[in-house]
């Protein structure tokens, strides 16, 4: 009887062992089809290209499009610039804010401050505190923020402008995190190397870079620095 047990209890842990690995599998597939999704235009803006599609921080914005949801980090020109908005803008477009946004923005604005959630277009959109440390163009006082925001079950974490802060240690299940490297008014490539090291994410997409400051040699020891540790996935600008 014990031995029928013991098999029987060998079973089950396979199949559960069996469960979880092709689960997993699963949600990398996911995550690498929700990169493949996820466009870098250059900066800190990104067009996530799914059911519902989301810009973050227009900024350059080359062509006319169909925005359904627009998400604002700070109120700096480079991330909050109400020309590009325009460019992407409909009557049905929902814009995510920090509250100091409001002024230059018109149409839908939802304002944000960190650690509230919000949801729009049925996506589920969590702020996260945005600052520098060691530095004064992002004070913590501002209340800017960084995004969480849930897509078909994959987290997507984008930093904002920011430096490696003890909030980053908290997040949880974070599948792709598009984190700033160029450094003088964010986390540099070593930094930011350090941030993913504590968020863990699937994938990791240097971002804040080959425009005002940075260049792509930042996104290159970003990726270097984390061989072996974290995926990083550096994106073209299109």
């Amino acid at each position: 009887m014990k031995k029928l047990i013991f098999i029987a209890t060998l079973i089950v842990c396979c199949v559960c062992l069996c469960f979880a690995i092709n689960s997993n599998a699963k949600n990398i597939q996911e995550v690498h089809a929700m990169v493949q999704a996820i466009h870098w235009l250059g900066h800190d803006c990104f067009k996530i290209a799914n059911d519902v599609v989301i810009y973050t921080d227009p900024f350059n914005i080359k062509k006319q499009d169909n925005a359904d949801i627009i998400l604002i980090t700070h109120e700096h020109f480079d991330h909050c610039s109400p020309d590009d908005i325009k460019k992407i803008q409909t009557k049905d477009t929902v814009i995510v804010a920090p509250a100091d946004c409001v002024g230059k923005l018109s149409g839908t604005v939802k304002t944000i401050k960190p650690h509230e959630t919000i949801t729009a277009k049925g996506i589920t959109i969590q702020a996260v505190p945005a600052y520098n440390t060691n530095k004064q163009f992002h004070p913590k006082a501002k209340g800017w923020v960084g995004y969480i925001i849930t897509i078909q079950n994959t987290r997507i974490y984008i930093a904002g402008d920011t430096d490696f802060i003890p909030e980053m240690k908290s997040l949880q299940n974070i599948d792709i995190a598009l984190l700033p490297v160029s450094g003088t008014y964010v986390m540099t490539a070593e930094e930011a190397a350090q941030a993913a090291m504590a968020i863990k994410p699937n994938i990791a997409i240097p971002m804040h870079y080959g425009s005002i400051v940075g260049t792509i040699a930042d996104a290159k020891k970003f990726e270097k620095l984390l061989q072996g540790k974290v995926e990083v996935a550096i994106k073209e600008i299109e």
